[in-house]
């Protein structure tokens, strides 16, 4: 399983309880889109997640953009994840920074808002704030292997008690 959060915005701690907790502990990767905002809070992070992959983002202290990139790819669950906090341009730029990356699924943060969008190449995946909604639903996002012989995953953006806010796939380019 595949974990996915962002936009902790935390002064101390990690901020996840219930179901995205769990996800955070079971999962055999977690990605994080940045804004931890301390370096305590993405060390808390790092000791629940056994393989965590973060970017910082823009409210994130000077310590943690020094431990952290603004970009990575990640290969996890047979599919290629490019992981950014935001790029200029909207869905375009992140459109097209995922087709730079030959990426199957952007993930980014930075609204809080939790959002799928399939574009014909790649889907961009915000999984929105589990600890900070600001007016959106709290969400984190978990995917899995697809059943199907041609791979990908399926998943489910859901709020943090488990709730699912809206389902997903992601095929493989």
């Amino acid at each position: 399983m595949i974990a996915i959060f962002s936009d902790t915005h935390s002064s101390g701690g990690h901020d996840l309880e219930g179901e995205a907790l769990a996800a955070a502990r079971d999962a055999d990767t977690v990605i994080h889109a940045g804004d931890f905002t301390t370096e305590a809070a993405l060390e808390v992070f790092q000791d629940e997640c056994d393989r965590l992959f973060a970017v910082h983002g823009n409210a994130d202290s000077a310590a943690v953009r020094n431990r952290l990139p603004t970009a990575r790819v990640v290969e996890a669950g047979g599919v290629r994840v490019a992981v950014t906090h935001r790029r200029e341009g909207g869905e375009t730029g992140l459109a097209m920074f995922g087709r730079s990356k030959g990426a199957d699924v952007v993930v980014f943060g930075h609204s809080h808002r939790p959002t799928v969008v399939e574009t014909d190449d790649v889907t961009l995946l915000n999984p929105g704030s589990h600890a900070d909604p600001r007016g959106n639903r709290p969400g984190f996002a978990v995917l899995e292997p697809a059943a199907e012989a041609d791979g990908g995953l399926t998943g489910e953006i859901r709020e943090p008690d488990g709730t699912v806010i809206e389902p997903l796939e992601i095929p493989t380019v």
